[in-house]
């Protein structure tokens, strides 16, 4: 019974240590998607300065996926599809997302604080 009770223990420690590792990371992800149709998205409008993991999910061989911003100048291929990471520091101020060939209908604005 003592060896059930010092291993239910441990599991339960490394899960409340685990808990807060996982949630951090998680507030330092994005989500951008492209297409299928016309649209381009972002999953957040608003996010505290720091280093980020983006991950852009290019569903249409028309489209791209162009981040711009202080420092930050990311895109994939028109033609491409598929997804892609990137990890990038936002500072404060605005970035914009576009797709460039239907930059006119396809952009949107993230804001850093």
């Amino acid at each position: 019974m003592r060896l059930i009770t010092g291993a239910l223990t441990m599991i339960l420690a490394t899960l409340a240590l685990a808990g807060p590792i996982s949630a951090a990371t998680n507030a330092n992800t994005l989500t951008g998607t492209v297409g299928p149709g016309f649209t381009i998205t972002m999953n957040k409008k608003t996010v505290k300065a720091g280093t980020y993991t983006i991950t852009i999910h290019d569903q249409a061989s028309i489209h791209d996926f162009h981040l711009t911003g202080s420092g930050v100048d990311k895109k994939t291929s028109v033609t491409g599809t598929g997804t892609t990471k990137w990890t990038v520091k936002l500072k404060k101020g605005t970035y914009h997302f576009v797709c460039d060939p239907h930059r006119t209908i396809m952009h949107g604005v993230l804001k850093v604080s």
